[in-house]
């Protein structure tokens, strides 16, 4: 069944064409996944889809009587309402009845308002609607109904808007960039959601994974033509490279680049499927693979960057509060030669913060770090770049440095960088002010990379860069012989350029894994070591430890009532979530049953923390 026909439809601006005679169709249960460069149309092409902006020529129809949902990248909601008052604003009738149900529990006196309420409510079964609504938010972490729209963060804007979507129930849902501003965990819980439920996809996005586990055909919109690709990522990465193969005017570069885009794809882990035997097995094979990953990759841009001496970057007992939320808690750390660390943990647990202390944009509340005399950062940040009305592209670049050099006396140009990041000769005398966004961000990206540093931190590098951009960062950064600290929720960006990560969990507490993201996944699906003969012998780090002293008698039978107490209350953590999953909660109900699970959750995670102490202090005595 077709929900919605493109049909030879046209956009320009001025002189410049995006595309001409586009025409393609969205079907019933079909997940669409539409592919193009910066600044090639892909938001015109949205736009004109869902209506906000018209065609030069050609039509958009949608079949009579479907419901449409577009997820932007940037939701546009109310400041001045609440959390729930957003959920209610949307045209779903079912919602409206409970509505009109909550408002005549305001006025008792009026006996005919809620009995008319309250049959409205029985005719429609919106009593589990209810029941509905209030679990996805609390799913979306969105459990504080009365908060103001205004003072949430971008992620929770993003996921509050997405709830309010997934409410309404939408035939055919529109999103672009949907995994932009969510954290790893929701990311995944998303695309999970989106490979089981049957409903009609067509979304932007960059995030390969995605493509990969969720999309079944992917269109791709290249030189103003359109390619139909009927499948996932790996077979659009096969069924192009064998496209191009057979255009005989394609570069060899090109050919090169989806031929290792696809034996990348076919030697990853799949991390969410795997079962390990054990968790000391796993760490013990993960952290080798981890050593023998980047030997693995042949160096082709040799970077001749300047000289990084012994002492780079130490931290020390280094400490961050703002009010009672704790960021880092005496952390110590000395970084080495060649380290590639990626960064991940839930939004809000300090990630920027931790970059921002490490290059001295922020001062820590305690200890100290000391940077070695011959680091030279790169800092990409969130920020982007300052536009200066009337420059142009290789203005910019040349503010920074007019070459990178690279060994036996070559270099590469400030040109040369910016074609490697696909500006052509021609793009880069246009206005900067005219360069779409993910244009801006990658022309920010080269003004980070010609200067030419030795420690370089990058922090969500991967927000509105294309595909296409991002296998040349992803090379680039392989070739890259200095220190990487990366933070992104691209989880196929940071499997291919980390070697291993910092783990931040909140309240200070911060994990060194020996592995990619993918490599994490394996190791936490693994069945938790709760028995003394399964606790790993080499546990991950964490910051809040005394490994040089023995247990105590006390310390001994604490140890022991750990397990016993962790092991009890992951059982009263699965029956609290089977609860929610029966539907059978409702009103009070729910809102107490997300608090006794907040707080089994937090007994968890607290007396992990302390049997991790423990078991550091038993390390030491053995």
């Amino acid at each position: 069944m077709n929900y919605l026909s493109v049909e030879h439809i046209a956009r320009s601006y001025g002189e410049r064409v995006l595309f001409t005679d586009i025409s393609f169709g969205i079907n019933r249960d079909q997940k669409i996944a539409f592919i193009a460069k910066n600044g090639t149309g892909k938001t015109s092409l949205l736009n004109i889809i869902t209506g906000k902006e018209e065609p030069d020529a050609g039509q958009v129809v949608s079949r009579n009587g479907i419901h449409i949902a577009f997820l932007p990248q940037e939701p546009d909601l109310d400041p001045q309402i609440t959390v729930e008052e957003t959920i209610f604003a949307s045209d779903n009738k079912t919602l409206q009845i409970i509505h009109e149900y909550e408002q005549a529990l305001l006025t008792p006196e009026d006996q005919e308002k809620y009995q008319q309420a309250f049959e409205k409510m029985e005719a429609h079964n919106a009593w589990d609607f209810e029941t509905q609504y209030k679990q996805m938010l609390f799913l979306f972490k969105l459990d504080n109904l009365e908060q103001k729209v205004g003072s949430l963060s971008g992620g929770q804007k993003k996921r509050l808007a997405l709830a309010s979507i997934l409410l309404n129930t939408p035939d055919l849902l529109i999103m672009d960039e949907p995994t932009n501003h969510l954290d790893l965990e929701m990311i995944e819980w998303l695309e999970a959601y989106f490979a089981r439920e049957n409903i009609t996809l067509f979304m932007v996005t960059h995030d390969r994974y995605f493509l990969e586990r969720v999309c079944n055909e992917i269109i791709e919109l290249e030189n103003g033509q359109l390619y139909q690709y009927k499948g996932n990522y790996s077979y659009y990465l096969e069924k192009k490279e064998a496209r191009i193969q057979a255009e005989k005017a394609s570069v060899e570069k090109a050919k090169n680049l989806y031929s290792k885009e696809l034996d990348w794809m076919r030697r990853q882990p799949k991390a969410r499927t795997t079962k390990s035997k054990s968790r000391i097995d796993d760490f013990y094979k993960i952290k080798e693979k981890a050593n023998q990953r980047r030997k693995d990759h042949r160096v082709q841009l040799e970077i001749n960057m300047e000289r990084l001496g012994s002492k780079i970057i130490e931290l020390h007992n280094v400490g961050k509060s703002f009010g009672d939320k704790t960021i880092l808690d005496k952390f110590d750390y000395t970084f080495k030669k060649g380290e590639r660390i990626g960064i991940i943990g839930k939004n809000g647990t300090g990630k920027s913060t931790f970059l921002n202390i490490l290059t001295g944009h922020l001062a820590p509340d305690s200890g100290k770090v000391v940077i070695g005399d011959t680091v030279k950062f790169g800092y990409y940040t969130q920020s982007g770049i300052n536009i200066k009305p009337g420059q142009k592209v290789i203005e910019v670049i040349r503010e920074f440095g007019d070459y990178i050099p690279l060994t036996k006396g070559r270099q590469i140009s400030a040109a040369q960088l910016l074609e490697r990041f696909m500006f052509d000769r021609k793009k880069q005398y246009d206005y900067v002010e005219k360069l779409s966004g993910g244009e801006q961000k990658r022309l920010y990206l080269c003004t980070v990379l010609i200067q030419n540093p030795n420690f370089l931190i990058l922090d969500e590098p991967t927000n509105d860069l294309d595909i296409i951009t991002l296998n040349v960062l992803e090379s680039f950064l392989l070739d890259f012989p200095g220190c990487l600290l990366v933070v992104s929720h691209d989880r196929y960006f940071m499997d291919k350029i980390v070697d291993h990560l910092f783990v931040f969990r909140g309240e200070g507490i911060i994990e060194d894994f020996p592995g990619n993201y993918s490599d994490y996944r394996i190791y936490e699906s693994s069945t938790p070591a709760t028995k003394e003969e399964d606790t790993p012998a080499e546990p991950r780090k964490t910051w809040k430890k005394d490994s040089n002293s023995t247990l105590s008698y006390t310390e001994q039978k604490e140890f022991k009532k750990l397990e016993r107490e962790i092991k009890q209350l992951e059982r009263d953590k699965k029956e609290a979530e089977n609860r929610f999953a029966t539907g059978e909660l409702e009103g009070d109900a729910i809102d107490k049953q997300s608090i006794l699970l907040q707080e089994i959750i937090d007994a968890i995670d607290s007396k992990t923390e302390r049997w991790f102490e423990l078991s550091m202090k038993m390390e030491g005595d053995e």
